[in-house]
């Protein structure tokens, strides 16, 4: 974590600000069929992020940017995820919405494996052992923020993006499902549920499990970047009494017919997101920019220089009041 003075750094893209950044999960490590055009290593106040950022033209012209959080050989356990330079990267790099994917167990027995589910709400499940804000912690302590989080993904642009989805899925994989307006819990792994636990989170409201989209959708939000999580389903979970506890053959044989989807589905996406994001009036955008402003306690003079230099880094009138 940068503490020195010294101004972060960016390497291998001087275009102009990319607005939609991809964020891949498990078995979704690069962006098929997209025309690579550069890959940018990005420091930031928080370290690297996951993976170098691949910046692809789509056939429109449009450049979107692509990271793999687990990177490139699954190498990074999600408790390790370094979600803070993976959104500070995004960030950096001008992304106004990010499309999240992420492989999830199914809690109901409507979602099938290999579905698509575009989730409206969370359960935290995990135990503290990740940071989850930009504020207050590592460097920024003695920074206070509450950053509202009462719909934890972007209204403007779910319903949308769920839209997309069907409208892709039912041309291409006519044989999978797309739920919207559903709960993810998530959970801290390494380890898959209990039966117990799964039986638990059922009862509380909870219809797929993953362990990733915490802290990354508290972060997306405070660095002020619509994000909605594409999830992909991969098992039962545990909760069935008539079948098997889940295991990583069955995952990864899922995984092989989710990522083929994912591709189709991101390029279905990609431009049309970024239309929705391209002007900073839309909904989209407006909403949620500078929404931070007012979700700061402490007042700019008694808050520490180092933490007001990285938090510039998301926000560049950050104490500047």
């Amino acid at each position: 974590m940068a503490s020195n003075g010294q101004v972060p750094q960016l390497t291998g893209w001087t275009g102009s600000p990319i607005l939609v950044g991809v964020i891949g999960g498990s078995g979704l490590y690069k962006l098929d069929n997209i025309q690579v055009v550069a890959e940018v290593s990005v420091s930031t106040p928080w370290g690297a992020p996951s993976s170098p950022v691949t910046i692809a033209a789509l056939p429109s012209g449009v450049h979107v940017a692509f990271l793999a959080r687990h990177g490139r050989t699954h190498s990074i356990t999600p408790s390790a995820v370094p979600a803070l330079a993976n959104i500070a990267a995004l960030k950096h790099l001008g992304v106004r919405a990010i499309l999240a994917f992420s492989a999830v167990g199914s809690l109901r027995e409507e979602i099938r494996p290999k579905d698509f589910v575009i989730p409206s709400q969370i359960i935290d499940r995990t135990k503290g052992v990740r940071r989850a804000t930009f504020f207050g912690e590592g460097n920024e302590t003695g920074v206070v923020a509450h950053a509202g989080f009462g719909d934890p993904f972007s209204e403007e642009l779910r319903g949308t993006v769920e839209d997309i989805v069907r409208e892709t899925l039912s041309q291409t994989n006519p044989s999978v499902q797309v739920h919207g307006n559903k709960t993810v819990v998530c959970m801290e792994g390494p380890q898959f549920s209990t039966r117990a636990e799964s039986l638990m989170y059922r009862a509380w409201g909870g219809d797929i499990i993953n362990m990733s989209v915490l802290p990354e959708s508290k972060l997306a939000r405070e660095a002020e970047i619509a994000y909605v999580l594409i999830a992909t389903a991969t098992d039962y979970d545990a909760w069935r009494p008539a079948s098997a506890a889940v295991n990583v053959a069955e995952v990864l044989e899922s995984l092989k017919a989710n990522v083929a989807a994912s591709q189709h589905v991101t390029l279905a996406l990609l431009d049309r997101i970024n239309a929705l994001v391209c002007d900073d009036s839309s909904p989209a955008v407006a909403n949620i920019k500078d929404s931070m402003r007012m979700a700061i306690m402490t007042r700019p003079e008694f808050i520490p220089d180092i933490a007001k230099e990285n938090l510039r880094f998301l926000h560049p009138w950050f104490a500047r009041e």
